[in-house]
């Protein structure tokens, strides 16, 4: 490992010696704008006219940040900010030659489309946290909380606010109209807020800003202007009440002698949100029996090498301010916060016998959530999560007629606190997290964690103006359970401690709890000239787990990484800016051995013309996996190279497109991997959108995990050659009757196909050549025939002996996922909303031996599927 140490203090050396490179970024001063409190109300109508807004001055100069960054902007911005003791108002004028060209995309609510302004807000005034409000060119609104200072953008966030906007003769005008209850700040005599104002000209992908930010300038909000001249504000209180109900009617295919599945169901509920502000600086969110009847489906997904799949967190309650409660640990998808794990589908499914049916929950019953975030003035982060989900039961009806209930899923709380302190003129940070999961087993379920926790720290600091940098974290985990459930954590994927190879750990059926450790620490120049640099390390202890309320794939990995990249950002007459991009890492285990390097080259390009491409390639030459053979010896994949090339065309144009193609090839062609990707974004006319995202993926793999079996003393390892195709379509369309009113369709097919031969078992694992890695079966070992349950089945004589020695299912699959959403959304009056929502879909298993057409055909166009119909109304009381 001495080349990874190396790698990593040559980056922290080069950070640190900050002078050996010097930093060009020119001096830029700070803005700043005086309001002044209004005297006569204005009409938030667009039109910006009216002697109300006399007041104040107007401020412009606006500047290029994109495409020629420093430069006057195409067309010139100017605008006003006064107040009153409830709102902040402000007033923007977008002037343009040529009004016939504005885009005014209708979308529904933070569809971000069309020409459009960005007023941004830092009222903590803590240089890393700001209030986005954005006005369209066709009064469409939209909120974002943008943290990290600029690095992370969150449009879940909805407060009750007003806009409009009006395209008159010289460009187009827009008003707004901000409650000081939806910002967040502390008390003083006067206010000081950052503050800055975005532009887009969408035609000409055009960006400029009223407090200009150099390209090569590490930071955003960091570097906005500044706001002064709101005196004696008086922090607002939040109070927002909403309660819900929902009409629920679903009708699928009746199921001959199941009294549960009959052909429809019908179901009332109703539940309420909360906001509930503190302070100004802090709310506390409530929700009972919150629904989510109208998220989208997750998308379909196969798992070939047994891991868990990650899936993004789309319901209300748990995605608005989710920044908060992240702490991404390592690297990938690694978080000690998962919210995917409340109100997850139940552990268990009931126990049946010949005869008998069951009511199965697909979630659990989330009783109650509570959160209680925001952020102080004087720069405290805090967040803390509660929830309780509900012991959950099957009804079973058994054959005389008579139910019971099995319980699937016990009652069980789930906790998260977070917390962050910036200093040292909030160029410096330090953190913490701390989770809890406790179940009520109640002499139940054993296989299943009692409790389980989990805590981390984490730090970052920036100098030289921000352009470097040094961040880390460390974490600790604590499972308790009993002694089967410890087990069961010890065998699981993510670890493997019954390998057969391991020195450095082994299954112990006696523990009942396992605590683990993981982190990463990173340092690197992130700008500054045109030079970008950074290396690390991450590491994951064999023992750390996460997943009762996290995320974790994999532990027994330390990981060596380091990226190097070069900026073009002044514009050519060829090109808007270039990017290029080196990368490489390794990773061991904790037992020493070096199980992966990796290098790949990417290269970004934005053309003059707004098209862009994007090219990568890549070499692993060397690939090791301790898990590959589910708890069998170490195994060597074959040296791989890969490569890519997408391309795209102009956004701004009514119709667009981006083709791409992903190629890998392994030595000796053991593996063949090949996508196709195709996207299309057609905009007909301002209120309709359509959006087509086509992918399909073919890869041929002769090294296939099948199953493990025993041969006498021996254990066989069966591999096969699977020729595997998965085709997906996303289908997007969006018609806004006006900023308020929308009708939304998505629909997604998914097929997956795999079809297997040429099985094998594993010979030598480690070896550098397919042929020496495994024997092929000869046709006289191994013969196809039936379980006594009509399940396809091999038999494998080995010996050839003319008896059977050991067998396994044949392991060929068809699977295909039908899903769509109709939803017609009203905000009848701000924050208050109604939904009609027509669900439809369907899932089955097909033959194997079909094309992807044919199974689709077959299993959803040629059979009945299952809809759903869904009122929601929602009504907002504010004070």
């Amino acid at each position: 490992m001495k080349y990874s140490f190396i790698t990593f203090f040559f980056c922290v050396l080069i950070s640190i010696n900050s002078t050996a490179q010097e930093i060009n970024s020119e001096v830029i001063t700070k803005r700043i704008y005086t309001t002044k409190p209004l005297k006569n109300k204005p009409i938030i109508d667009g039109d910006v006219s009216e002697a109300a807004w006399n007041v104040v001055e107007w401020s412009t100069d606006f500047v290029q940040k994109t495409p020629n960054e420093g430069v006057a902007p195409t067309h010139q911005t100017k605008f006003k900010v006064m107040y009153d003791a409830k709102y902040l108002y402000v007033a923007i004028v977008a002037f343009d030659e040529n009004p016939e060209l504005i885009q005014q995309r209708l979308t529904r609510r933070d569809g971000f489309a069309g020409d459009r302004v960005n007023v941004i807000i830092d009222s903590y005034h803590d240089k890393r946290t700001a209030f986005v409000f954005t006005t369209t060119a066709a009064g469409v609104k939209g909120e974002e909380i943008a943290t990290q200072n600029g690095g992370n953008w969150d449009e879940s966030w909805n407060p009750i606010w007003y806009t409009d906007a009006k395209v008159n003769d010289k460009g187009w005008a827009a008003e707004m109209k901000i409650p000081f209850s939806q910002l967040r700040f502390g008390k003083a005599k006067e206010q000081i807020w950052g503050f800055n104002i975005n532009r887009t000209i969408f035609r000409k992908n055009e960006r400029s800003l009223w407090q200009r930010i150099p390209n090569d300038q590490s930071g955003f909000i960091s570097e906005a202007g500044e706001l002064h001249g709101l005196i004696d504000l008086v922090p607002q209180k939040q109070l927002e009440i909403q309660p819900f109900t929902v009409l629920q009617y679903d009708n699928y295919e009746a199921e001959a002698g199941n009294p549960y599945r009959d052909g429809s169901d019908f179901k009332v509920n109703g539940g309420l949100d909360a906001k509930i502000g503190i302070t100004n600086d802090l709310t506390l969110d409530l929700t009972i029996n919150p629904d989510f009847g109208q998220v989208e489906a997750d998308p379909g997904a196969i798992a070939l090498d047994g891991f868990q799949i990650f899936f993004q967190e789309q319901r209300p309650f748990f995605v608005e301010n989710k920044n908060i409660f992240d702490f991404k640990f390592a690297n990938g998808r690694d978080n000690l916060f998962y919210s995917r794990r409340i109100g997850r589908n139940p552990h268990r499914t009931a126990n049946l016998a010949d005869g008998e049916f069951s009511k199965e929950p697909i979630n659990s019953t989330i009783l109650g959530a509570a959160k209680f975030s925001g952020k102080t003035q004087n720069g405290w982060s805090l967040g803390v999560l509660e929830s309780v989900t509900a012991n959950e039961y099957t009804e079973v009806r058994e054959v005389d007629g008579e139910t019971r209930e099995e319980i699937v899923e016990p009652l069980t709380n789930y906790f998260v606190a977070r917390a962050q302190k910036d200093f040292n003129k909030r160029n410096t940070f330090i953190g913490g997290i701390f989770t809890a999961t406790n179940r009520n087993l109640d002499g139940n379920f054993s296989e299943l964690h009692k409790a389980a926790y989990s805590g981390g720290i984490d730090f970052r600091h920036n100098w030289k103006n921000r352009a470097y940098y040094i961040e880390g974290n460390a974490i600790l985990s604590h499972v308790l359970g009993s002694e089967e459930a410890i087990e069961n954590t010890q065998r699981s994927i993510a670890r493997y401690f019954q390998r057969v190879d391991a020195t450095h750990v082994e299954v112990d059926p006696t523990r009942t709890s396992l605590t683990g450790t993981g982190g990463r620490i990173e340092a690197g120049k992130q700008g500054g000239g045109n030079w970008r640099y950074n290396g690390g390390f991450v590491w994951r202890s064999p023992e750390l787990e996460l997943n009762d309320v996290g995320f974790l794939r994999q532990t027994d990995e330390v990981i060596q990484f380091s990226n190097l990249r070069y900026l073009w950002q002044v514009p050519t007459k060829t090109y808007r800016d270039i990017q290029l991009r080196i990368e490489q890492f390794n990773t061991y285990d904790f037992d020493g051995n070096h199980n992966r390097t990796q290098y790949e080259f990417q290269g970004n390009i934005n053309w003059i013309n707004n098209w862009s491409t994007e090219i990568g390639f890549g070499h692993k030459p060397r690939i090791f996996g301790n898990s590959f053979l589910r708890g069998g010896p170490r195994w060597r994949f074959a040296d791989e190279n890969f490569g890519f090339l997408f391309f795209g065309s102009d956004k701004s144009k009514k119709m667009s497109f981006t083709l791409g193609y992903v190629d890998g090839v392994s030595k000796e062609n053991v593996v063949d991997f090949k996508k196709y990707v195709v996207r299309m974004n057609y905009q007909p006319f301002d209120s309709f959108n359509l959006s087509l995202e086509t992918e399909l993926e073919k890869t041929e793999d002769k090294t296939q995990y099948v199953s493990e079996r025993d041969f006498g003393n021996e254990k066989r390892y069966i591999l096969g050659k699977i020729n595997n195709q998965s085709w997906t379509t996303t289908l997007r369309m969006n018609y806004s009757i006006n900023p308020n009113m929308s009708i939304q369709f998505y629909g997604q097919p998914y097929i997956a196909r795999g079809r297997y031969s040429n099985f094998n078992y594993v010979n030598n694992p480690t070896s550098e050549s397919i042929n020496d890695k495994v024997i092929l079966y000869t046709s006289n070992q191994i013969s196809e025939g039936l379980n006594a349950d009509g399940t396809s089945i091999y038999n494998i004589d080995e010996n050839l002996d003319a008896a059977s020695d050991y067998s396994f299912e044949k392991p060929d699959y068809s699977y295909v996922q039908f899903r769509t959403n109709l939803v017609a959304r009203w905000e009848y009056i701000p924050g208050s909303e109604l939904f009609f929502v027509w669900a439809r879909g369907g899932v089955g298993a097909g033959d194997s031996r079909n094309s992807l057409t044919k199974s689709f055909r077959n299993q959803i166009i040629d059979r009945p599927l299952e809809d759903t119909f869904l009122i929601k109304a929602t009504y907002r009381f504010v004070r």
